[in-house]
């Protein structure tokens, strides 16, 4: 599906309560911008039974003091199920997700640093780190210009 109506059945989804919808429009260029970095339309999230996201915490090797959480996208289902986290517990799922409403989720994602993106099918090693608070300071930039602009109502940003 491509970016402009994974966009649209984002602002279709929205509550309808005359605010939410005039957001994530204000927001989807960013929106848009972060997925053109990106290689597919969707990527393979893996998730408990209860349908949470499964994240990892990582350790620097020289300085073990430094980690961060991180939730691993992936190309294709092959490659979720192939990752240490599926063949270690048969009871997750992978579920495919549209790019951006992956981006879009990263505005909700308190726990989590980053997604990494692993764009290569085969290749769990080397992937595109999208760190949530940028994402974050992206959305919150371009809604403060789009209230400025007076696209906006002043109670959003």
């Amino acid at each position: 599906m491509k970016l402009d109506q994974q966009i649209q059945e984002l602002v279709d989804g929205a509550p309808q309560d005359g605010k939410t919808p005039q957001v994530v429009r204000a927001i989807a260029p960013v929106l848009e911008q972060l997925a053109r970095r990106l290689q597919h339309p969707q990527y393979y999230v893996l998730q408990t039974l209860d349908q949470h996201w499964v994240s990892t915490t990582l350790r620097n090797r020289t300085q073990p003091n430094l980690e961060k959480t991180v939730i691993y996208a992936f190309p294709r289902l092959e490659d979720a199920a192939a990752s240490a986290e599926a063949r270690q517990d048969p009871q997750l799922m992978a579920m495919p997700i549209p790019i951006i409403q992956l981006l879009f989720q990263t505005t909700t994602l308190k726990f989590v640093d980053s997604i990494v993106f692993l764009d290569m099918p085969g290749n769990l090693e080397a992937g595109t780190e999208i760190r949530c608070q940028d994402a974050q300071a992206l959305i919150q930039a371009q809604l403060q210009q789009t209230l400025a602009e007076n696209q906006l109502p002043s109670s959003i940003a």
